[in-house]
C-alpha cells in the first residue's frame, strides 16, 4: 500500500514554465487531504521552493522536504533537520583542481548559501536556479572550514557533455556525480542521493520503500525510482530513467503526475 509520494520538481511536477499546473495541484491536494504523505525531492534549498510547498498545502508537522538531492531532510513548518549528510572543505579540493584545469566556473554550496568561486569566473547557476538563496562570492582559499552539500558545474549542455567524458576516476569515485538538468552537473558526497534522503524519511515514519511511489525524469532521480515500490518516469524523461522506472506517464507539460495518480487512485 502506497503511503508516501516523492516528487522531483524540474521537468516532473513543474511544467516548462516552472509552475505546478492546476490539475496537478488539485489531485495532489486531494490525496494529501485523504491521508497520503507527499515529499518534494529537489537539489534546491527549502526556501527556494517554499512557494510550491505552500501551493500544495504541505505545511503540517508531518510534512517534510528532501533538499540538496538527498543531503538534507527537513521538516517544512519548523525547518528542523531530520537527516543531513555533507562533506568537509578538503573533499572539494579535487573538484576545484579539475574546474581550474578545465577553466570552467564552479559553485560550492553549504546548506544555506552558494559560494561562486570568483577566480574561476561566473557560471550560469544563479540564472538557472532562479530561487531564494544567497550567493556569497568567495575564493576557494577563503571558503570557511565547515560542512558542504555539493559542488556545481553549471554550463552549456554541450560543454558539460565534454566535461563528463574527461572526468578522472578520482572524481567519479570520490563523489556521486549526477546530471540534474542538461546545464547542471552536481558533485555530491558519495553516499548521497534522493534515495538516501527518502530512506531516512521512511525510517522516521516506520515505513519501507515498498510503500513509496516516486516520480522523476533525470539522472538524479534514478535511485529513488529504482528503490520505490512504484517508480514512475515522465514522458519527457531520459531513456535511461525510463529503463529504471516501473511505469511511464505523460510529460510534465501534460500533467503527467496527475495523469498517473488518477489512474492509480481511481477515486481521484
Amino acid at each position: 500500500m502506497i503511503k508516501l509520494i516523492a516528487l522531483d520538481l524540474d521537468n516532473t511536477l513543474l511544467n516548462s514554465k516552472k509552475q505546478i499546473s492546476p490539475r496537478n495541484e488539485q489531485v495532489l491536494r486531494q490525496l494529501h487531504e485523504a491521508g497520503l504523505r507527499m515529499v518534494l525531492c529537489t537539489g534546491r534549498p527549502i526556501n527556494a521552493i517554499w512557494n510550491y510547498i505552500e501551493q500544495l498545502g504541505l505545511t503540517t508537522a508531518t510534512d517534510y522536504t528532501i533538499t540538496f538531492n538527498g543531503g538534507l531532510v527537513i521538516q517544512n513548518p519548523t525547518n528542523q533537520v531530520l537527516a543531513e549528510q555533507g562533506m568537509p572543505k578538503a573533499d572539494l579540493q579535487p573538484l576545484y583542481q579539475f574546474a581550474k584545469a578545465q577553466r570552467v566556473p564552479l559553485d560550492v554550496l553549504d546548506f544555506h548559501q552558494v559560494y561562486p568561486l570568483q577566480e574561476l569566473g561566473t557560471s550560469i547557476y544563479q540564472e538557472k536556479l532562479n530561487g531564494k538563496i544567497n550567493f556569497h562570492p568567495a575564493s576557494f582559499a577563503t571558503l570557511p572550514e565547515q560542512t558542504y552539500a555539493k559542488g556545481i558545474l553549471a554550463n552549456q549542455a554541450e560543454r558539460l557533455d565534454q566535461l563528463q567524458q574527461v572526468l578522472p576516476v578520482e572524481l567519479t569515485t570520490r563523489y556521486h556525480v549526477v546530471r540534474s538538468q542538461p546545464e547542471i552537473l552536481e558533485f555530491l558526497p558519495p553516499q548521497v542521493d534522493k534515495a538516501a534522503g527518502l530512506s531516512a524519511l521512511l525510517q522516521h515514519f516506520g515505513w519501507t520503500f515498498a510503500e513509496l511511489m516516486a516520480f522523476g525524469d533525470a539522472e538524479n532521480d534514478a535511485g529513488m525510482l529504482a528503490h520505490a515500490g512504484v517508480g514512475v518516469a515522465m514522458g519527457n524523461a531520459t531513456p535511461a530513467i525510463k529503463q529504471v522506472a516501473h511505469f511511464q506517464t505523460t510529460t510534465n507539460d501534460q500533467d503527467g503526475v496527475a495523469t498517473f495518480l488518477t489512474r492509480y487512485f481511481p477515486q481521484q
